[in-house]
């Protein structure tokens, strides 16, 4: 099926400068995402939204807590929200809408993490950030009116990838306890000999280019081969047993879409409960559409209806 040519219109007409490799390119594009996404804020209401610093073992943490406008009976689930951007770009902002419809469609408390970006600082500070936020929003659930039974996280893309690695954390660690993982086009091996890097080296919003670059941003690239890096940078190389049930959506027009197949496999194998749904007409990043694709938005719901039900 051809790419949805909402989407691909869309998709054009919010397209930024490609990257150089040069820091200040990088922080220009940084820029400009956040003022088009202040341009643009979400219609999507909610009770409220609070920035917070929490503290971190490197220091303080950004977050954005968001509360649902309809207060359900007794507390809330929790979900611990992971933005993408390649590990170096994007922010709170940028993902706002999405944290926002995550918050209203599930009726959670949301907590969005604005981890370290590369390559200012590379890995492993993004799953320091990103593990040390789970741990605080766990442990501080009772006074966000949440419930720190029913707890997931959730992320697309480099988000994806966090919200994947953090779960195995989280079970090696022997908590927090989740309740389930939500992985937008996570990036799980970063195997750049995949099949679906090849069909869509040239792809909307990530290329092979792209790819290359965030990885050299992020963990100093390399020919190291995808069984040769560490689960908190693949996390396909990880132990998958006892991990909680998961949800991933993957995208027909996606460079990495192989790794969310990958992945699910994985997980199936181990015996985890597991629902892969590709998006046949869809792109990398589709997520970020879904307020103004009619398709985006159909896969997004159906996605927030499985962490609605399993939470």
């Amino acid at each position: 099926m051809p790419i949805d040519p909402i989407l691909e219109r869309a998709l054009a007409a919010g397209a930024f400068p490609p990257l150089d490799g040069s820091l200040e390119t990088l922080v220009a594009a940084r820029k400009a995402a956040r003022e088009f996404a202040l341009a643009h804020p979400s219609s999507i209401r909610v009770r409220a939204a609070d920035d917070r610093d929490i503290p971190g073992r490197d220091g303080a943490v950004g977050v954005r807590v968001y509360w649902p406008a309809e207060d359900g009976p007794g507390r809330l689930p929790l979900v611990v929200f992971y933005h993408g951007g390649g590990f170096a770009r994007c922010d709170l902002e940028t993902h706002d809408p999405v944290a926002r419809a995550i918050c209203a469609e599930v009726g959670a408390v949301v907590v969005s993490v604005d981890y370290r970006l590369a390559p200012e600082h590379p890995h492993p500070a993004a799953v320091h950030d990103a593990f040390d936020a789970l741990v605080w929003a766990h442990e501080h659930a009772g006074e966000l009116g949440a419930d720190p039974d029913r707890v997931a996280v959730a992320g697309d893309s480099a988000g994806g990838n966090l919200a994947a690695v953090v779960a195995q954390l989280a079970r090696d660690a022997g908590g927090p306890p989740l309740k389930f993982q939500l992985l937008w086009y996570p990036a799980t091996t970063f195997d750049l000999s995949l099949p679906s890097v090849a069909e869509n080296a040239d792809g909307p919003l990530l290329s092979l280019a792209s790819m290359e670059l965030y990885a050299t941003y992020y963990f100093g690239g390399g020919e190291a081969g995808p069984s040769g890096f560490p689960a908190t940078i693949a996390p396909a190389n990880g132990n998958v047993e006892g991990l909680p049930p998961a949800y991933i959506a993957t995208a027909q027009y996606d460079p990495i879409r192989d790794d969310g197949t990958i992945y699910a496999k994985l997980l199936a194998d181990a015996g985890i409960p597991v629902e892969l749904h590709n998006a046949e007409t869809l792109a990398h990043g589709y997520v970020s559409y879904a307020g103004a694709v009619p398709a985006a938005g159909k896969a997004f719901i159906r996605s927030l209806a499985a962490l609605k039900a399993a939470l």
